[in-house]
């Protein structure tokens, strides 16, 4: 369910509707939520992440362990 309180238009000088924002500008201003297995480090992991979608930079925001 969505709340809408007013339709306003976006003023493009400070941003553009999600659908028409280009691929590259979608994985720029992205998260990627990543399920990570036992074995590589959070930190392969970011590597990877980096490696794939192409971009400098990538980080993780910590682990859960499994006890």
């Amino acid at each position: 369910m969505w709340l809408i309180k007013s339709e306003e238009e976006t003023d493009e000088r400070f941003g553009k509707r999600p659908e028409e924002r280009t691929i590259e500008e979608q994985i720029k201003n992205s998260i990627v939520i990543i399920d990570k297995h036992r074995g590589p480090t959070s930190h392969t992991i970011t590597e990877w992440t980096k490696k794939i979608f192409q971009v400098k930079k990538a980080g993780h925001s910590g682990t859960l362990e499994n006890n």
